[in-house]
């Protein structure tokens, strides 16, 4: 793992925190367990990059889904945690997909 690609423990909590997620409702986004996030959050240095890798690619991803963007460390800026959308954009977002209703084709051409 690069260090480009290194995701710290304190990023996925920032991450978690931005995006107003408890530690139980990124598991279950992510479907692992509640304890594989308390212990990639504990981690202060960064998360293993062995047995944990699909754990973290899968962890997130759920935070990329519900909003929060990892900013990786750039030689310049340390590593770090921002908003993919605004609190009214995933508000939005959240209405259209609980909208319902039968999926049809596109007319878009």
């Amino acid at each position: 793992m690069s260090k480009a690609n290194i995701v710290t423990g304190r990023q996925i909590a920032a991450a978690r925190a931005l995006v107003s997620l408890s530690q139980s409702a990124l598991a279950e986004a992510a479907g692992i367990s509640q304890q594989a996030v308390k212990r990639m959050e504990a981690n202060s240095i960064n998360v293993p990059a062995s047995t944990e890798t699909c754990k973290l690619t899968k962890v997130v991803q759920a935070l990329d889904r519900a909003g929060a963007l990892m900013v990786a460390e750039d030689g310049v800026a340390g590593a770090g945690v921002r908003l993919k959308f605004t609190r009214t954009d995933i508000k939005q977002i959240n209405r259209w997909e609980g909208e319902g209703g039968s999926v049809g084709s596109d007319d878009v051409q």
